[in-house]
């Protein structure tokens, strides 16, 4: 199992919205994560959310990354997420600080 920490920022006052759109995932993406043995958990603090993502290989987030669900998926939470001056979600990898037990 390989492990990721990512952080990105909330637009103002769009958490609700954020919430909802994953509450009402799409089946698509549903269905590609599980294929892929991807899970996850997003914490939030302010506008802040941190994700941890598990996967049994790189390749598994490599895979998750060049699906075509991925990128629409990534267009549809440009509305609630920061952008960079392209335009790009910004994905900010965290670096490991600390792990025990499974995740050694």
């Amino acid at each position: 199992m390989v492990s990721q920490g990512l952080a990105l920022r909330l637009r103002p006052g769009a958490y609700d919205e954020y919430k909802r759109r994953h509450d009402e995932l799409w089946p698509e993406m549903d269905q590609m994560l599980r294929r892929l043995g991807l899970s996850m958990v997003i914490y939030r603090r302010d506008d802040v959310l941190f994700v941890h993502q598990t996967a049994p290989s790189r390749e598994s987030f490599d895979g998750a990354a060049a699906d075509p669900i991925t990128p629409k998926w990534n267009e549809y939470m440009k509305e609630v997420l920061e952008t960079d001056a392209q335009g790009d979600l910004i994905f900010e990898e965290l670096p490991l600080a600390f792990s025990f037990g499974e995740f050694d």
